[in-house]
């Protein structure tokens, strides 16, 4: 079986996740796992899946033949070592600015950890006025690493940074 992470953008429509679900099951691919989005009128997805060798073809062929959508497709790492790493469910709020994203990601790399999924959003907060940035980050931490020093070091990157860790 060939593992497959296939990412799709494009003007969003109804029935678009039903047409992708559709060819993939037509040629014999199982869908592993995903994260669809809608922005600004757009679909963006990425999805994980399998297929035997002798399906393959058909369906890059298939998915590529999908109408005004941007389709890649890339052959998974299997051989990649499973390594038991700590993660870790940040959410992480505070006045939203240009560059939060930035010094968020620079942060948490200087200690060593990666985030492994990020979905974030800008709200209007009631009574405030002022935008405000909300995210769930996913984080892998460095072998030995205690949690506190990322949240410290998150927290220390300005005063209306608030972070809570939910267990993953």
């Amino acid at each position: 079986m060939k593992q497959l992470v296939i990412t799709i953008l494009g003007k969003d429509r109804p029935g678009l996740v039903e047409s992708i679900s559709t060819i993939i099951l037509k040629n014999n691919g199982n869908w592993l796992s995903s994260n669809l989005s809608h922005l600004l009128g757009h679909f963006a997805g990425i999805i994980q899946l399998e297929v035997a060798e002798e399906h393959l073809q058909s369906l890059q062929n298939a998915l590529n033949a999908l109408p005004k959508l941007d389709v890649r497709i890339e052959t998974g790492n299997t051989e990649i070592e499973h390594v038991e790493l700590e993660q870790l469910n940040f959410v992480i709020t505070g006045n939203d600015r240009p560059g939060i994203v930035q010094e968020l990601a620079s942060v948490i790399r200087h200690k060593g950890a990666n985030i492994t999924h990020l979905n974030s959003r800008q709200q209007s907060a009631p009574n405030w006025g002022v935008p405000i940035f909300s995210a769930v980050a996913t984080i892998t931490l460095p072998n030995g690493m205690n949690k506190d020093e990322v949240i410290d070091a998150l927290e220390s990157i300005t005063s209306d940074l608030i972070v809570d860790v939910e267990d993953v």
